[in-house]
Formats: structure tokens, sequence, C-alpha cells
């Protein structure tokens, strides 16, 4: 395995020397591991996690030893990484034999308090030893983000060794506790924000390239919104973020919308907020969703601060159009496009659902019609960048989020499958 310095692990070089600190506030120091943690040193590592499972010394000593642990992981490269969550999944998992005791014990209950302890008692089985492990790094400094970070690095093992998926779960439910949209707080990010933000909002900008801080200003501009989640134990770290145009009418061009030479549009005139750009920033937290709770949030944000605002949709990419277009044998359409049957092509590749999982092809798609949007308009060459070729063959989609109609579509959707379209569309799919 390569190791990335300049990725994610790189961002804790602090954190070594700060709980360091607090193993040394007991008088505990940091067992020596080789960096790719070899054989020799697994077995030892795992004493260390089974000592992090004892609740001998107290809750500040607990602590210490989560601080010692986790500076080994940190010292650590990308092989020695594997190896760590290799005996975390392995070694850390529930007992089988006596999970099976347990269930057995269930089924021979006689009465109804014996079934009671029995079930109970085969739920503490059921949890694995790994869950409490993991929960202890919470009480360290920035160790919410730490575990963020690690299950970022379980899903990419995950998708060619399946030996790593029962521990990334694990640490989803987790995290999915924690992150609770309750928990949340959504700040709009101004280009008075603290310079650390506005370089993470550029770095996990994933949608449309931030082009340097000249593109950030004028994502930023008067005419322009920007609002991010946050959450108290990450306070540094935009969980996700949506990029808001207010413009007169329908956006249908990506590179005029983001034109920093556009004049500026008078934010009390305009009547349509386009959200451009929507942005995962932590891949940790794939899979627990906030988008939904992000978007009606701010409409609900920006409905109070311009009432003049009558129309909230989206201008969003098809980046599984294009595939899909060469895969059925339509590179015609592709390589000679005209907006007609390009177009009903597109319509044809959002609307249609799959029988077995009810939901369309497209994942963005999927996001904002789960989420109650009505499908409204495609727009032909809307982004020529490298990548709206590549990926949508230019093409681009307005989805609408009428207030009156979100509950409904996003039933219909998720009950029968059912795609709330416009009468543009339904034109298209006739023809």
């Amino acid at each position: 395995m390569d190791d990335d310095r300049s990725g994610w692990l790189s961002r804790f070089r602090s954190l070594r020397g700060l709980w360091r600190d607090i193993a040394k506030a007991i008088g505990a120091s940091t067992p020596t591991f080789s960096p790719d943690l070899p054989p020799v040193d697994v077995e030892r590592l795992a004493e260390q996690m089974r000592q992090c499972l004892e609740t001998r010394g107290g809750e500040m000593s607990a602590r210490a030893r989560a601080a010692r642990l986790g500076r080994t992981y940190l010292d650590l490269n990308a092989t020695g990484r594997f190896n760590f969550l290799k005996l975390l999944a392995e070694e850390f998992d529930s007992d089988p034999k006596a999970v099976d005791a347990a269930m057995a014990a269930v089924g021979k209950a006689a009465d109804r308090s014996t079934r009671l302890r029995a079930e109970r008692r085969l739920k503490q089985l059921l949890d694995p030893p790994r869950v409490k492990l993991l929960t202890q790094f919470t009480t360290l400094p920035e160790g919410v983000k730490f575990l963020v970070d690690m299950r970022a690095e379980l899903i990419a093992l995950a998708k060619s060794e399946p030996l790593f998926e029962p521990l990334a779960d694990d640490l989803k439910c987790l995290l999915a506790s924690w992150f609770d949209i309750g928990f949340l707080e959504l700040k709009r990010m101004t280009w008075r924000s603290p310079a650390l933000l506005l370089e993470k909002i550029i770095a996990y900008e994933a949608v449309h390239a931030i082009q340097g801080w000249a593109d950030l200003k004028n994502r930023l501009d008067s005419d322009r919104r920007l609002y991010a989640f946050f959450h108290p134990r990450m306070p540094d770290e935009p969980l996700i973020f949506v990029e808001v145009a207010l413009v007169k009418g329908l956006a249908g061009n990506i590179q005029q919308l983001l034109d920093e030479h556009a004049p500026l549009q008078v934010e009390t005139e305009a009547d349509t907020a386009i959200f451009y750009s929507i942005n995962n920033a932590q891949r940790g937290l794939d899979g627990i969703s906030f988008g939904n709770f992000l978007i009606k949030k701010v409409v609900d944000d920006l409905s109070h601060e311009l009432p003049n605002l009558k129309t909230f949709a989206t201008l969003s990419p098809i980046p599984g159009f294009r595939g899909w277009a060469e895969r059925n044998g339509l590179l015609a359409d592709l390589d000679h496009p005209s907006e007609e049957r390009l177009s009903r092509q597109a319509a044809r590749y959002l609307t249609e659902v799959n029988p077995d999982s009810g939901r369309v092809r497209d994942p963005v798609a999927h996001f904002h019609l789960s989420n109650g949007a009505r499908l409204e308009r495609l727009n032909f060459q809307a982004d020529s960048s490298a990548r709206g070729l590549s990926q949508s063959a230019g093409m681009m989609v307005n989805y609408l989020y009428k207030l009156s109609e979100i509950e409904t579509n996003h039933e219909a959707y998720t009950g029968i499958g059912k795609v709330a379209i416009s009468s543009a569309i339904k034109s298209l799919l006739k023809q």
C-alpha cells in the first residue's frame, strides 16, 4: 500500500504531541511499533487494545490509554494502519460461540423474566468490543474528527477487502448517533469568515472546482450565499455545504452563473435562488444524510431573509448520463448532439425507475427526488467544462423545490417510485 502523507493523516500531526501529553499526565508512555506494524508487533498492539477495554484506574486512566492507542495509529504508515484496522476487525468482533449460546438461552427461556435476561445478555454480546474501544476516542481533543477520517479510510479499504465492512458499519452507527441533525448548526459563510474555513471550502468543493481566491470571493458576493452544517465537536470542519446564486428566473448555464465578470444582481430584486453546488465535505460521513435537512433549512432561512424569492431550484449535473448513453449505443446523439435528441435521452435517463431498487439511475437525481423536488427543465450545452462534457455530455438539469409540493413529491417517489416532472419534461418523454 502507498502512504499519503499529504492526505488526511497529515492534518493530525499536531495531535501526536497533544495526545502524548494526555498519556503522560498519568505517567503512561506510548509503546514503540514499526511504522508498517509487522506480525511481531501485532500481538503487542492487541494487548494494548485489551488494556483500553479494561475499566481499572477510572476515567483519566481510560483517557490516557485511548490517547496512547490513538498516537500508535497516527505513527503508522498506510500498511501499518491496514494491519491495525485488520486487528480490530478480526480480533475484537463479537464472539460467535458466546452469541450462539446466548441465542440458545433465549430460545430455551421458560418464562418472561428469564427470556428478558437472556435477551439482554444477547444484546450485550452482539455489541463488539471494538465499539467500546472506538467510543473512547471521543474523549480526546479532535477525537470525533479522528474517527470520521478513520471511517473514510475503512470505506476505501472495504471496496477491495470485505472483512472491513462490518467494522465500517459499526463506526457508521456510532457516527450516525453523534451526528444527529439536532446537534448540527447551520452557518452562513462570508468573505469575513476565518481563512482556515475558507481554505477548507476551496479544498472540499468537488462539483465545480474553485479557481483560487478571486473565484471564491465571487461565490461569496452579495448576490451569492454559502451555507454549511457544523458539529460542535468539529467546529473547524464543514460537514456539508451548499452554494446558492440569487438570480432572476431559472439559470441554465453554469459557466455564466460562475462568471466573475458578470454584473452583480441586486439581491432584493432577485426572484430565484439557484442551488448550484452541494458538497459532502467528510467522506467518513458517507451514508449519513444531511443534504435534505440542509436544503430545507436554507430555503427556510432565505425565505425569511429575502421575501422576494419565489422560486427555489437547482442547476445540477447529470454525472452518469454520458456513460449510460455510450452503453446504450447512443453515440450518434453524443458525437453530433442536437438539443432535441440529447434532451429526450436525458429525460429518459433521469426518469426511468429501476423496479428492483425503486429509484432512478442518477445519484444526483435520486438525492433531489428523495427530498421532494420536481424534475423541471433540461439545459443543453449548460456545462462546457471537461468534467461536464465527460460526465454529463454538457447537459444540466433544474430540480424545482416548490414548498407546497415537497412532501407530496417525496412520498410519491420514496413510496411508489413516481417521479415528479414538469409539463416540459412530459412533452420530451412523449416524443
